[in-house]
Formats: structure tokens, sequence, C-alpha cells
């Protein structure tokens, strides 16, 4: 016979748009000599002293804290000498920082982030170094913005996208997610694969069991539009992440959306 499943905690939501990471630092904003690209000698060996601390901190993390299991890895060999783009659902607030250096293993990530983290006490400055590339407000950022990131593809790096954009703790499904993200893998002309986070009952313990579904490479359709290529770059891996979803069977957080009376 089939375990009743026990809902931990019902939380409810306006729009998929909705924050459930209460910050201080909503309304910080990034300086305006801001820079994307620090380029200082000294600059770059810490924040590769620091990238490799986290690292093994992402191996204690996934194999030995939450035991994560990882299915289809493999299919990152295809692209291990060429930069590419990483799409994933946003559901666990430290899990999605460390969980995609250890499943790059010895390729360099860098992750698009929102700016008010830059502004977390302690964290913040330590960010810049492990590699987030925090998004701007204004166009004259913008442009240093894009060109950080043009670089760190040619490097040969992974940069790590969450288009869901805000965090919700174990939700078990996909939320909609707009086109804009994908304009990357068009614009610059290379391969975007995508992680997908599913839940399971564990035997023991309260928190449920993680499995983690690695797919790609997908490629932009050269033969497309640029708009029309990104749209089907999304369409590919908006499905593919849906269907991947499927295999969480335990939500530990139901999430359910508001009755307007």
């Amino acid at each position: 016979m089939r375990r009743k499943q026990t809902i931990e905690e019902i939380r409810y939501y306006k729009s998929y748009i909705d924050d459930f990471i209460h910050s201080k630092n909503k309304g910080y904003q990034l300086p305006e000599d801001y820079v994307w690209l620090d380029e200082r000698p000294h600059h770059r060996a810490l924040s590769s002293v620091i990238y490799h601390l986290a690292w093994i901190c992402s191996f204690f993390y996934v194999r030995l804290f939450r035991r994560i299991k990882i299915k289809n890895r493999k299919v990152l060999r295809k692209c291990r000498k060429r930069g590419y783009f990483l799409y994933g659902n946003h559901t666990q607030p430290v899990g999605d920082v460390f969980t995609p250096a250890y499943i790059c293993g010895r390729k360099r990530i860098y992750t698009i982030a929102g700016q008010e983290n830059m502004g977390l006490p302690g964290i913040g400055r330590l960010l810049p170094l492990l590699g987030a590339l925090p998004v701007p407000d204004t166009l004259s950022q913008m442009k240093l913005f894009l060109e950080a990131i043009h670089r760190r593809i040619e490097e040969n790096c992974c940069v790590v996208i969450y288009p869901e954009a805000h965090v919700w703790p174990y939700y078990t499904k996909i939320r909609p997610f707009p086109l804009t993200s994908f304009w990357f893998p068009v614009e610059y002309g290379v391969s975007a694969f995508c992680m997908t986070v599913t839940y399971q009952k564990k035997k023991q313990g309260r928190k449920p069991g993680m499995t983690i579904y690695m797919d790609g490479p997908f490629y932009p359709d050269k033969s497309l539009g640029k708009k029309e290529a990104q749209k089907k770059l999304h369409d590919e891996i908006f499905n593919c992440m849906q269907r991947r979803s499927s295999r969480s069977s335990y939500e530990y957080i139901r999430y359910r959306k508001e009755k307007h009376l």
C-alpha cells in the first residue's frame, strides 16, 4: 500500500514572480563604477583560490550533506572544451549556488544574479570573486555586463542562469519564464543545457531527497531569425524541464494560488 504523503507546509502566491525569500537588501543598487571584469592580477588570483575552496564545499554539500543524485551528467562532455549556458529551476537558496559548480567539475562557472545579492553583509563582497554576474539597471552598465558574459563564454566557461528569477524552495513544477535569457545562446552562437531539480521522499529525515537531471546540448536554430530562434530554444528547454519535473514524487512544501473573492 502506498504511504500517504504528509505536507510539511503550504504557501500561497499571487503570481509566479512572487518572492518567498525575504531580504533586507531589496533596494540595493550597484555603484555606478561597478566592475564586471576585474583583470587585476591579485583579484584574479584571489578569485581562483576562493572559487576552488567553494568547489570543495560543493563536493561535501552534494555528495555528503544532501546526497544529491545527478542523472545524465555525461551530456556535458559534448561541450567540455567550449563555453555554454546552463539553465535551471530555482528551488534551493544555498544548493543553487553549490550544485552547478560540482556538476560542471573543472569548468569554471559564472552565475547571473540579482544585484540585491551584492548587498548581503559579508557574503556580498565574496560573490563577485565566486563568479556572480549581477544584472544592472542602467543601459551604460548593461553594456559592461554583456561584455563580461561574452568574455566568460569565450574563455570556455559555463554561465548559469535561473530564468524563473525568484527562489521557491522545494517547488516541484516549472514556473513560466520569459524568453529574455535565451537571447544569450542565440547571440553568441553557443549551446545550452538544462538541469532540473526533482524531489523524492526519503526513508529517514523530514526533508526530501534530491535528484537532478541534466539534458542537452540544445543549439540555436541558425535557419531562423534571432527572435524565432530564441523562442524555439526557450520552448525546447522549458518543455524538457517540465517533463523532468514530473519525476518529483514528494511535495515538502505545497504552493497554492490565492483565490480572489
